[in-house]
């Protein structure tokens, strides 16, 4: 298997991104025009793709200097433990070498991977949620 990184929308479409998100049972995966427009939206991508199948993709909101916040990291559960969540972490994380604060919220069964990229829980701070879903 060869992966391929890129850091533009090009190939990304409304199938390859439900397929994707549908892969990991992600709800979001139900919305795929939202869920492109979302992602156009974003400050960066990095997607990973195994010849034209995208199989990974990590996207960043940012304010442009001081915070970033990186609001999907997924990869097809085929896919997982061949380090791809790791590098595209990596990629992300040196395209923000510099900024101050690096945000991420995290689910109990990959909270291990997050912390061995480096995050950590920061105390007194508690993630909260407004969730409309349609």
């Amino acid at each position: 298997m060869s992966v391929n990184y890129d850091s533009s929308l090009e190939g990304i479409t409304t199938e390859s991104l439900q397929e994707l998100f549908l892969s990991v049972e992600w709800e979001s995966g139900k919305y795929p025009n939202e869920l492109l427009q979302a992602i156009k939206g974003s400050h960066s991508i990095v997607a990973a793709w195994d010849g034209d199948k995208l199989i990974g993709m990590i996207n960043a909101l940012s304010d442009g200097v001081l915070t970033v916040y990186f609001h999907y990291m997924l990869v097809n559960p085929s896919y997982q433990g061949e380090g791809i969540g790791r590098e595209m972490m990596n990629r992300m994380l040196d395209r923000y070498k510099g900024y101050r604060t690096k945000v991420l919220i995290s689910y109990p069964n990959v909270v291990d991977f997050y912390q061995k990229c480096g995050f950590s829980e920061e105390e007194g701070a508690t993630p909260l949620f407004i969730s409309e879903l349609v």
